[in-house]
């Protein structure tokens, strides 16, 4: 599950804050400020960071010996008491603090057990969390900062506004970026450590890897570029309680079986190494007039079902809201 990452602060009366341990903590513990320093240069700004963070990697630090970083890794194990295995009712009470966003539409929150925790997707779907994230727990959203990774140029800032009216307010703080994702999602480890962000929105997924690497040949290069982002998005969703929604793209695969792909021959971009880190997976189509229909493909905790909604000026509503 990952859990054994996740550091919960040892107090346990507080959910929301308290899970997040700044690097500089180490320093404590017999580590001098200037591999504090290093640390921070490769966006390592926790613990948690630094515990999930590879030794190969860390010896690629200048000035990092074998025997350096098994001491910055046992100083970070000090201050993170839920390091290595955790009881079932640990993780329960981790589980807890896991944010719940609206999707706008009630009949895709029913479906997806009361509000999106994890992953799925397109662009109307992420420009209406990107602002229901912002707005007040009893309202659906997440009360945090949103950090929108454009692969695609469809990043709308007017359609950000116009969502914000139907709920009565401006968005507040939204911060959109395009291309070089990998060092985007790197880059955005301080922003995050600042326990201000509760959505990560990558708007494509897939769009620079199938452009990056083409045919064949560059597939097994791609897959594994694809899993390491994938891995640290994933990381980054469970050591700062962040919802972090995907959008992918399809494509057309006339032979493929009928397991992997729809009647009419297309299946998503990214094969197994997109599908097994998803959690929840939503396949969106087109259904009869203006409605949309998004059916459940797999989750942990959602049965196999589908929601009706449609686009509308204030975003994703419910078919009778129209």
């Amino acid at each position: 599950m990952g859990g054994g990452s996740v550091y919960n602060g040892g107090g346990g009366d507080d959910e929301e804050e308290g899970n997040i341990v700044d690097i500089e903590e180490i320093q404590a513990h017999g580590i001098g400020a200037a591999d504090i320093s290093k640390l921070k240069a490769q966006n390592i700004h926790t613990v948690a960071t630094l515990l999930s963070t590879t030794t190969r990697r860390l010896l690629k630090i200048k000035g990092f010996s074998e025997i350096k970083v098994e001491k910055i890794k046992e100083a970070a194990k000090k201050l993170s008491p839920t390091a290595g295995f955790i009881t079932a009712a640990e993780l329960g009470q981790i589980r807890k603090r896991c944010v719940r966003i609206s999707t706008g539409s009630k009949q895709l929150d029913a479906a997806l057990n009361g509000q999106v925790k994890t992953r799925c997707g397109k662009t109307q779907l992420a420009h209406t969390m990107s602002v229901i994230a912002q707005l007040p727990k009893e309202m659906g959203g997440a009360e945090g900062k949103v950090a929108y990774i454009d692969t695609e140029g469809t990043f709308r800032p007017e359609r950000i506004q116009e969502i914000a009216e139907r709920f009565g307010g401006k968005q507040r703080s939204l911060e959109d970026n395009t291309s070089m994702q990998t060092e985007l999602l790197e880059g955005l480890a301080a922003n995050f450590a600042t326990n201000e962000y509760r959505l990560l929105v990558i708007d494509s997924v897939m769009s620079l890897y199938r452009t990056d690497y083409s045919g064949r040949g560059e597939l097994a290069d791609r897959q594994q570029v694809l899993g390491q982002f994938l891995r640290r998005a994933t990381q980054m969703a469970e050591e700062f309680n962040l919802c972090v929604l995907m959008t992918n793209q399809v494509m057309s695969d006339p032979g493929a079986s009928a397991l992997f792909a729809g009647a009419d021959g297309r299946k998503p971009a990214g094969g197994h190494i997109l599908a097994h880190a998803s959690t929840t997976r939503l396949l969106l189509r087109k259904g009869r007039g203006e409605e949309r229909v998004a059916k459940i493909v797999d989750s942990p905790d959602c049965p196999e079902r589908e929601a009706t909604y449609i686009i509308t000026t204030g975003g994703i509503n419910d078919p009778e809201k129209a």
